[in-house]
C-alpha cells in the first residue's frame, strides 16, 4: 500500500482523530479479546506444571504482561507528555490523560497478582521489595498525574502541569526494571529477555506473549474511548462533533 500521498499532520486535528478513533475501536477491542481468549487457554489448559511453584505460577500469564504495560503505557505517557509540551499540541495532552487511568489499571493488577502470587511463593501478600516498592510508586505516579490535572480549574495550565509531572516520573520504570540486578531482591529475574534465550518452556512464553499482544489491543481499544471522552467533554458543543 502506498502511503506517501497521505497527509499525516490531518490527523493532528481533533476533527480527524474523533472519527478515526471510532473506527478503530471494535477492531482493537475483538482483537484484544481473541488474543486473550487464545493466550488463555494456551497459558491454563495447554501450559505444563512448573516443577517448583505448581499450578500457582500459572499466575504469570496476567501478572507478567500486566506489569509489562503499566511500565510500556507510562513511557508512552511520558512521550506523549513531551511532545505536547514541545508543541503545544492539544491531542498530546489528551492522550496523557487518556492513557493515565489504563496504565494505573494494569499496575494495580500487576500488584494485584503479584501479591496473588507471593502469598503461596514468599509466604506472605507483601514484602517492602525493590520491584514492589518501585511498582508501587509507580502506580501512585498515575494517580498524581490524574489529581494533578483534575485539581487545576484553567485547562492549559492543568495540561501542562500534569505533563511535566508524567515526565519527571519517568525516571522511575527504569529503577523498576533493573531493581532486580541492582539490589538483592525477593522478586525473580526475567524469564524472558531480548538478549538471553528463555528460562521458560516454548508453550508459556508463547502464552505470555499472546497475552502481551491481547493487553496491547486492549489498552489501545480503551485509550481511544477515553479520548473520544475526553473530546467531547472539551469540544462537546462545537458544531463539527454533532456531525460525526
Amino acid at each position: 500500500m502506498d502511503t506517501t500521498g497521505i497527509n499525516w499532520f490531518r490527523y493532528s486535528s481533533l476533527q480527524a482523530i474523533y472519527p478515526l478513533a471510532g473506527r478503530l475501536i471494535p477492531w482493537m477491542a475483538g482483537s484484544a479479546m481473541v488474543f486473550g481468549l487464545i493466550g488463555l487457554y494456551i497459558g491454563l489448559g495447554l501450559a505444563p506444571t512448573d516443577f517448583q511453584q505448581g499450578q500457582a505460577y500459572r499466575i504469570i500469564f496476567v501478572h507478567v504482561p500486566a506489569a509489562w504495560m503499566s511500565m510500556f503505557l507510562y513511557i508512552v505517557m511520558a512521550c506523549w507528555a513531551a511532545i505536547g509540551l514541545g508543541l503545544n499540541a492539544k491531542p498530546s495532552f489528551l492522550m496523557v490523560q487518556a492513557i493515565a487511568p489504563t496504565g494505573a489499571i494494569f499496575t494495580f493488577l500487576a500488584l494485584l497478582t503479584g501479591s496473588m502470587w507471593g502469598k503461596p511463593t514468599w509466604g506472605t501478600w507483601w514484602v517492602w521489595d525493590a520491584r514492589l516498592t518501585s511498582e508501587l510508586i509507580l502506580f501512585f505516579l498515575y494517580i498524581g498525574t490524574m489529581l494533578l490535572h483534575a485539581s487545576i480549574d484553567d485547562r492549559r495550565r492543568a495540561d501542562r502541569a500534569a505533563a511535566v509531572f508524567a515526565i519527571v516520573g519517568v525516571v522511575n520504570v527504569p529503577i523498576i526494571y533493573f531493581s532486580v540486578q541492582w539490589w538483592n531482591t525477593l522478586h525473580q529475574g526475567a524469564s524472558v529477555s531480548m538478549t538471553a534465550a528463555p528460562k521458560m518452556a516454548a508453550m508459556m512464553v508463547t502464552a505470555m506473549l499472546i497475552m502481551m499482544v491481547a493487553f496491547w489491543l486492549y489498552s489501545i481499544a480503551v485509550v481511544l474511548a477515553r479520548m473520544r471522552c475526553e473530546i467531547l467533554e472539551r469540544q462537546g458543543r462545537s458544531g463539527w462533533l454533532r456531525e460525526q
